[in-house]
Parts: structure tokens; C-alpha cells; sequence
């Protein structure tokens, strides 16, 4: 298994940001994937309108995942309308 920091941006209104939050954490613990840290950075002004956007909550996940579950994650949360983006980035040993 391999770590990954996964930043996800999730809509200000409180319960779509609890719905997308409980969405994804069902499928990431559905995939196997271990939580290891959850890092609330707060409402922050998007670089560009998202989904008719222009702020976001985001939250930091450090995980530990099998890489080929990967990519089915991402497919998984393409279909998640409560996630604006999301992004996963390897983390070096």
C-alpha cells in the first residue's frame, strides 16, 4: 500500500458538504483505503468558478491505498455531486 494525500473541495452549504463528506469516506472505506489524517483547511476562494462556485471547503485526507484501487476511486467520485474537485498526489517514502 502506498500514501497518498488526497485534497478534496466540498460546496460551503453545510449539508451538501455532509452528505459529499459521508459519501466519501463510505467509498474510500468500501475500497479499503486507511484514513491516516484529516486536515480541515477551512473556506477558501476558488482560482476559478467550479460548478457556479467561486468558494469551497477544503479538507486534506492522508491515506494509505492499494494504487490500483486508484483509479476506480476516481471514477467513483466523478459521480459524487457533492465533490467540486478532488485530487490525488503520491507521497514519496
Amino acid at each position: 500500500m502506498r500514501r497518498y494525500e488526497l485534497t478534496v473541495i466540498f460546496p460551503l452549504e453545510e449539508d451538501q458538504h455532509q452528505a459529499g463528506r459521508e459519501k466519501l469516506l463510505a467509498d474510500l472505506a468500501a475500497n479499503g483505503v486507511e484514513i491516516e489524517k484529516t486536515d480541515e483547511t477551512g473556506d477558501r476562494d476558488l482560482a476559478y468558478e467550479v460548478k457556479k462556485r467561486k468558494r469551497g471547503k477544503y479538507v486534506l485526507f492522508t491515506i494509505k491505498a492499494d494504487p490500483a484501487k486508484i483509479a476506480g476511486l476516481d471514477r467513483i467520485f466523478k459521480l459524487n455531486a457533492s465533490l467540486l474537485k478532488y485530487l490525488f498526489v503520491r507521497i514519496e517514502e
